[in-house]
């Protein structure tokens, strides 16, 4: 048997020390790293699934199954009154648990597609009847075309008969045969004549006015009552004042009006019976420079001026008073357009002030007042004197 040295001798014993260590840590490698290990985390889809904080934190959540319901509530409510990109109001919401008829036959309506009242009113006045159509008031239609077609029936059949009479006075008024019989008749059957004409036609343009106002009153979607008030007068003057309940403005509405249309019938009626006359008065005035000129054409004279006055006025007397009538025209014109636009605009200013809060708190106090200033030059505070002014309006 081979003897080992010394040094070989100590290399095998290194070797099998060194294999023995090696063991005994791989055995305990596996129970170190599982005591440090933590929980097992799967991962799928390479994304790691993140905790609930508000599940994890108790009193997190704030929205309860109430509060919940109440933001829905007001949401719907926020979206009902908010207007579209349109400018139309979003139709609104019932709350939960109503059953109204008459509600939701509004919600209904608003949520057609609508026209707005002035509209209503502009083409209602174009095409007699719209505004009954639209809000399906048919059996109004019936009424509407009676009685405009039976006022122009009449209007026009009253015409035929005053223009024959017309023609007959202004002629034997060119004859200057004065005032005679035959002269005073046709005049006052041309003037009872005209009178039937002109009822005629105030009645049709009154009813149709009337039907115009009547489906603006019944406008059947919401509107406010500033633009229902300034639209009626608008349509008609004082159907405004009526419809704010202000009466009292009616008279003055109303009589203004007449009194300057009156006026201005009056001074256009001057205004033509003198241009008439000037006409005829120039004419002849040209007549006797060409018989001054030319004496041979006119071998019995010039003759007398066909004017109703015989020639009594000049030429330019006449033209002057032509110019007056016609001034004094053009000035009631203006007059009654300027009541017209006062009117509108006294039913819109009156419309928006009745939603106006006027209380009786309206009191103005007085009352002494003392104030301690701070004055350097005295030394100290100081009394001031002056007046308190409350008011409360």
């Amino acid at each position: 048997m081979t003897r080992i040295g010394p040094h070989l001798r100590t290399l095998l014993l290194t070797l099998l020390l060194a294999g023995g260590f090696r063991g005994s840590a791989t055995a305990q490698l596996p129970a170190t790293l599982e005591r440090h290990r933590s929980a097992r985390t799967v991962v799928r889809s390479g994304l790691m699934p993140r905790t609930d904080t508000l599940a994890r934190q108790e009193g997190a959540d704030t929205l309860a199954l109430t509060d919940a319901a109440d933001v829905r509530d007001s949401l719907h409510t926020a979206a009902a009154g908010a207007p579209d990109s349109l400018g139309t109001a979003a139709p609104q919401t019932l709350p939960l648990g109503t059953d109204s008829s008459a509600d939701r036959r509004r919600l209904r309506l608003q949520r057609r597609d609508t026209l707005s009242l002035p509209a209503m009113s502009w083409i209602s006045l174009v095409a007699p009847g719209f505004g009954q159509i639209y809000n399906k008031q048919y059996w109004k239609l019936p009424i509407l075309y009676g009685t405009v077609g039976a006022g122009l029936t009449l209007f026009f059949h009253e015409n035929k008969s005053y223009r024959p009479l017309k023609r007959q006075y202004d002629a034997l008024l060119l004859e200057g045969t004065g005032r005679t019989e035959e002269l005073n008749d046709i005049q006052s059957r041309m003037i009872r004549s005209n009178t039937r004409r002109q009822l005629y036609l105030g009645a049709t343009l009154a009813s149709y006015l009337y039907f115009i106002g009547d489906a603006a009153v019944n406008y059947a979607y919401d509107t406010s009552p500033v633009r229902k008030a300034t639209t009626l007068s608008t349509i008609c003057p004082g159907a405004g004042q009526i419809y704010n309940k202000s009466y009292w403005k009616l008279p003055f509405v109303i009589g203004g009006l007449a009194t300057t249309i009156y006026t201005v019938d009056w001074n256009n009626r001057g205004y033509q019976r003198f241009k008439r006359a000037y006409a005829l008065r120039s004419a002849y005035d040209k007549t006797v420079l060409e018989a001054q000129q030319h004496p041979e054409l006119y071998p019995d004279g010039p003759g007398q001026s066909k004017d109703e006055f015989r020639g009594q006025y000049s030429t330019e007397f006449l033209k002057n008073l032509k110019d007056n009538y016609r001034r004094n025209r053009d000035l009631c014109i203006i007059i009654t357009a300027g009541i017209y636009i006062l009117q509108i605009i006294d039913a819109h200013v009156d419309a928006h002030l009745k939603d106006y809060d006027i209380s009786d708190d309206l009191s103005m106090s007085i009352a002494p007042a003392i104030n301690y200033t701070y004055s350097p030059v005295a030394g100290g505070h100081r009394p001031t004197f002056g007046l308190n002014l409350n008011m409360n309006f």
